[in-house]
């Protein structure tokens, strides 16, 4: 059966006359539904046709979108929008070979669809005519005319669709053109609002120091871009999963510049700490606080995109923007979030780093100056920390003392300071340029004394290879420290004596006199008057030693000043082994002021290393368990030094249960090497039975 043609119509001149008309209407229409339209009503008088559908090709090339399409039956038009494969189908027929394709059973190929699978809304009978659709550079879709009935047009009619199809093309491609222009402009729009509100951002990062100024003026450019009506952003303490504080910043009335933290659950503060931005549903809501969720609510807050503030100490929050819909944020939006974010984040943590320095230099300046104040300004005396009226009474005597050239002794128990008044007393005499040397005499084996206190000359005993300069020649116009002189033996002393009042010496092995001008600071914790008495040491060199005697306190004299030395301590050993340590706990500061220290600030030196070994955090995890256990009476039971270093000495062993040397040990505690030790106790008496 052929199409039926109006006869009055059926002339050339009728067929130019609706092919003028779609040319000269067909721009005019505003979308292509319209033209589509228009070309059924203008065809139809012409070529019989009961749907038609307009397709374009997508930038594969080798699929088509359904664009527009028009119908003049009861059969509904397919979902416009949907996307079908053309190639290897009689569509890309038409496509490839750019020629008209004639499809007799059209159900027959969209049932190779799963669109049409199930639901198929073409006549089994029917029929259609597939044109492609294309301009000089490029190909543009198809233009597909249906017929319920399968039967094919007439030349005329195939050539009236073709020149129908060309000018719906021209159209097209302008139509497409100005589409894409258009869609340029508004990307190039977006793009320089995006790089407005970034360079915005930094510029804020750079302006503002303070942390709510920057807030603050970020949100502002953020709603300018966004018209968001609400921001926040979420602090987290340093160091730790609590949250801090919340700065919120909007046009809504009733809301407050920054609130109390809300309490949120772990899963809240795991997703802010998780560095992947995410969006949140109205149910967010319910995490605030009454006041702030009725607020949001009447606004009509309805989702809450979320990023977090990243900096090179981990996450320090998130920043969050509401809108008042619910699909509001597409991906770029997220991405330009999350730009945002890195600036801001940048900004937090310098203002954060600056924050911590400025604090640190604060406290560090308060310090210095109460320091200064305290110590240096009254005595200027360099490491020797305290405030007691037993220190300063002692460095009041060195303040006497120091610019004159008398020879001192300094008396005090082990680990008293004594080397660091003696270095007090150097640097503030005349001989503070000069050389300050020391021998501790209870280090050095007594085969060994005489070559270290007047030197050696080569070949003077078996290894003596080479001459060698004693530590009094080393000394000549500085300062000599003799710690522990009590241990010196008496084949020496007369030497010594001599070097004191004569000024002059041999060295070992020699016999060519040498001149020497030093100062003796001598120290000992032992009472040399009683070794006077049994006969241990000489009495002329005592009373030459003892020109200006000096007694050092022990720690349990003056405990007001082992707090000072506690935080002296911690400050200095944290710094030697990299840690940050700030807190002290009162009970560990109140556990080791009442200690008595028998080994005193050494021992409480050695203890607070220990201590600083076990911290882990900022708190000082002190043992104050082992002070606990070795604990001894606030009165020695010898009233005499001898009887003090005895129950030093016992009490050391007691508290490290027998232990001499080693770790824990009565030697460590002490400040004493093992032989040392040892040799104290047989002077002593000391035996196992009086400690275990």
């Amino acid at each position: 059966m052929e199409y039926r043609i109006d006869t009055e119509n059926d002339s050339a001149e009728g067929r130019y006359r609706a092919l003028l008309k779609v040319s000269t209407l067909l721009p005019a229409e505003p979308d292509f539904n319209a033209v589509l339209h228009s070309v059924s009503v203008l065809l139809s008088t012409i070529v019989r046709f009961d749907r038609s559908v307009l397709m374009l090709l997508n930038d594969s090339g080798e699929s088509a979108t359904l664009y527009a399409a028009e119908t003049k039956s009861d059969v509904p038009n397919p979902k416009l929008g949907e996307e079908f494969l053309l190639k290897g189908t009689v569509f890309w027929d038409a496509v490839d070979t750019q020629k008209p394709v004639y499809i007799e059973r059209l159900r027959d190929e969209l049932a190779k669809y799963p669109q049409f699978a199930q639901n198929n809304p073409v006549n089994p009978n029917a029929g259609s005519y597939v044109f492609p659709l294309s301009s000089s550079r490029r190909r543009l879709g198809l233009l597909i005319f249906v017929s319920e009935n399968a039967q094919k047009f007439g030349p005329a009619d195939i050539e009236l669709l073709n020149s129908v199809t060309a000018h719906v093309s021209t159209l097209l491609e302008s139509a497409l053109a100005l589409e894409s222009a258009e869609r340029y402009r508004r990307d190039l729009e977006v793009e320089r609002d995006r790089l407005k509100l970034l360079l915005e951002i930094n510029n804020h990062t750079i302006a503002h120091r303070d942390i709510a100024a920057l807030f603050r003026a970020a949100s502002t450019s953020i709603r300018s871009f966004f018209d968001n009506p609400f921001t926040a952003f979420w602090i987290f303490e340093e160091g730790t999963s609590r949250l801090l504080r919340v700065y919120l910043d909007s046009p809504v009335q009733g809301l407050p510049e920054m609130i109390e933290p809300p309490l949120l659950n772990e899963e809240d503060l795991a997703r802010m700490r998780a560095r992947v931005p995410y969006v949140l549903g109205p149910d967010w809501i319910d995490a605030l606080p009454d006041s702030i969720s009725k607020t949001l609510r009447r606004a009509g807050i309805a989702s809450l995109a979320t990023v977090p503030l990243v900096g090179s100490r981990g996450t320090l929050g998130a920043m969050s923007v509401a809108m008042r819909e619910r699909d509001a944020f597409a991906q770029d939006d997220m991405n330009l979030l999350a730009q945002v974010a890195n600036q801001i984040a940048l900004a937090l943590d310098n203002a954060l780093a600056y924050g911590r320095v400025e604090f640190s230099y604060n406290r560090l300046k308060d310090e210095k100056l109460y320091l200064e104040s305290e110590l240096q300004i009254e005595y200027n005396f360099a490491d020797i920390v305290g405030n007691s009226p037993a220190l300063r009474e002692v460095l009041d005597q060195v303040s006497i003392v120091a610019p004159t050239n008398s020879t001192i002794l300094l008396i005090g128990e082990t680990g008293t300071g004594k080397e660091l008044i003696a270095r007090a007393i150097h640097n503030r005499s005349s001989r503070k340029d000069r050389a300050f040397v020391r021998l501790n005499c209870a280090a050095v084996p007594s085969g060994l004394m005489e070559s270290e206190l007047f030197g050696h000359e080569k070949g003077a005993f078996t290894g003596a290879l080479i001459q060698k300069r004693g530590r009094i020649e080393l000394a000549d116009e500085g300062t000599f420290f003799l710690d522990e002189i009590g241990d010196i033996g008496l084949d020496l002393q007369p030497k010594l004596l001599r070097v004191l009042q004569e000024r002059e010496f041999e060295r070992l092995g020699s016999n060519r006199t040498l001149k020497v001008d030093i100062r003796l600071i001598a120290a000992t914790h032992r009472n040399l008057p009683d070794m006077v008495r049994n006969g241990d040491f000489r009495d002329d060199l005592f009373y030459r030693l003892n020109v200006f005697p000096i007694h050092i306190p022990p720690l349990r004299e003056r405990r007001e000043d082992i707090p000072l030395l506690v935080h002296y301590f911690v400050a200095t050993l944290s710094r030697k082994m990299r840690k940050s340590i700030r807190i002290i706990p009162r009970e560990v500061m109140e556990a080791m002021t009442a200690f008595a220290w028998p080994g005193n600030v050494r021992e409480l030196q050695n203890f607070i290393e220990r201590s600083v070994i076990l911290s882990r955090g900022e708190t000082l995890a002190a043992p104050i368990s082992e002070l606990n256990r070795a604990l001894i009476p606030e009165t020695a039971s010898g009233t005499t030094l001898h009887g003090m270093e005895r129950d030093a000495i016992l009490n050391a062993l007691r508290a490290a249960q027998g232990k001499l040397s080693g770790p824990g040990g009565a030697a460590e505690s002490l400040g004493l090497k093992r032989t040392t030790l040892q040799r104290k106790m047989e002077r002593l008496g000391i035996t196992k039975s009086d400690y275990l």
